[in-house]
């Protein structure tokens, strides 16, 4: 038996076979006087305009101080850790973004990753909305999430049955409480500089925002939230060996990211993920992959597929807008409960259904292979041209770079990366029109609609920049 869980944005997708123990899961208003703020919206989208001016986004991010807590909705977008001014977008189009001052840049960010067939697709949009004519959300099944379902489950090798949610962090409380029930034990193990999202087991050590903000674990999280997680840095498998000889018989699983990409792009040692995997079998626990980031854009079948590991379970999402399996313990057919009152919604699943069909088409993975590892290594021989230490790691449609000499194995290594010019650095590529995520410590992703001329003028910009700082 399996199952997995899938929603908006992001998912999570799970698989328990009858034969052996297999899990995986796929993958304010103020007190203060009343205050409004009208910015005009009249962009234009001239391409030769010379003067990189940001008027209206400062005016929009000075209101939206007042309107929420350090004027964003999630803390990256706030630039604390490159400085300068948030950027207010107004649209994007295929591999292109606008701001509200009407500059223009090629972007890498990709919504955090599930923009990999390009922004405001055509095809997508057309089918969205003729789905909206029926309806955006009925609180009841429709037929969409049959078929998504089904793509899941034959797209990825370890989930049999699926269910949708409607976040990665929803995903991910999903399926620690399930490997808990499963295996009736309640200690799990993470890796420092991964993120599950922002749920209370999951604040200790984490990537992401915490990350980049240098925040410590998150103040309003109960000890007993946290005491039953255990953390190791990533690609040390000594360090997990001694946690389940200090801890034996009390850990219910392991869940990481097979690829980071929420301490920069950092990937496993070649030995590691099936050093863990037999770990985990020998000990009785589960082997859990948060493939919220890699799920479809390393294979169509994921990390999983590229690396050959299959886990007990998975969480996916972004992508496909969601997935999670060991489904017959999942309520209504069993007793751990789980529920969401948009999940399945028609509309996310009408764009999941449309976008991995896009990714059923020969080349897909090639051109994405092709084209970053032309940026990165561009990028990285501008760098140390000029004179400046540098390394980097891609795989397929996802990458990264560190000012460090490197090797970065784990999270650790990745803050010995200079901050300071990586910030210097991205203010100098915004100018120049282009879009990297704001912070050192978040993985960047390419999509099928990235031209090769796209990745000469981030390059020849990056040459510019780098020679500049």
């Amino acid at each position: 038996m399996a199952g997995a869980v899938a929603g908006v944005g992001v998912g999570l997708g799970l698989s328990c076979s009858t034969t052996t123990t297999k899990l995986s899961q796929r993958r304010s208003s103020s007190s203060k006087t009343t205050r409004r703020c009208c910015v005009k919206m009249a962009v234009s989208l001239d391409e030769k305009k010379k003067n990189y001016a940001l008027q209206k986004s400062e005016e929009a991010f000075a209101a939206a101080k007042d309107l929420m807590p350090g004027g964003v909705n999630s803390p990256v977008r706030a630039f604390k850790s490159v400085g300068g001014q948030p950027i207010i977008m107004d649209s994007v189009k295929e591999s292109r973004m606008w701001d509200i001052d009407g500059n223009q840049y090629i972007e890498y960010v990709g919504s955090w990753g599930p923009a990999i067939i390009g922004h405001a697709d055509d095809e997508v949009l057309a089918a969205l909305a003729e789905t909206m004519k029926k309806g955006t959300s009925f609180g009841a099944p429709c037929l969409l999430e049959n078929v998504l379902a089904e793509m899941v489950i034959l797209a990825v090798p370890s989930i049999e049955m699926v269910q949708m949610v409607n976040s990665g962090t929803e995903a991910c409380m999903g399926v620690l409480r399930l490997a808990r029930a499963f295996t009736g034990k309640e200690r799990i193990i993470k890796f420092e500089g991964c993120y599950h999202g922002h749920a209370d087991p999951f604040l200790v050590k984490a990537g992401s925002g915490v990350a980049t903000l240098g925040l410590p674990d998150s103040p309003g999280v109960p000890k007993g939230a946290t005491y039953e997680t255990l953390t190791a840095p990533f690609n040390d498998i000594s360090a997990v060996e001694n946690l389940f000889e200090t801890n034996k018989g009390e850990i219910a699983g392991i869940i990481l990211e097979p690829v980071v990409g929420n301490s920069g792009f950092i990937a496993p040692k070649p030995e590691f993920l099936n050093a863990i995997r037999k770990i985990t079998k020998e000990n009785g626990a589960l082997l859990i992959f948060d493939e919220v980031m890699t799920g479809f854009r390393l294979s169509y079948g994921g990390a999983q597929e590229y690396f050959g590991i299959t886990p007990d379970l998975s969480t996916l999402g972004k992508v496909i807008g969601g997935g999670l399996p060991i489904i017959e313990m999942v309520a209504p057919a069993g007793p751990m409960y789980q529920a969401g009152t948009l999940s399945g919604n028609p509309l996310a699943m009408t764009a999941g259904i449309h976008t991995l069909k896009r990714l059923q088409k020969p080349g897909t993975y090639k051109y994405l292979d092709k084209i970053t590892g032309e940026l990165v290594q561009g990028i990285v021989d501008a760098g140390k041209k000029a004179g400046h230490t540098m390394c980097s790691g891609y795989i397929r449609g996802m990458f990264g770079f560190f000012f460090t000499e490197g090797p970065v194995y784990n999270f650790e290594d990745a803050k010995k990366s200079d901050t300071a010019k990586f910030a210097r650095f991205y203010r100098g590529m915004l100018e120049e029109g282009v879009y990297f995520a704001p912070s050192q410590f978040e993985a960047g992703f390419t999509s099928l609609v990235h031209t090769p001329e796209d990745i000469q003028k981030t390059i020849a910009a990056a040459e510019k920049v780098l020679q500049q700082i």
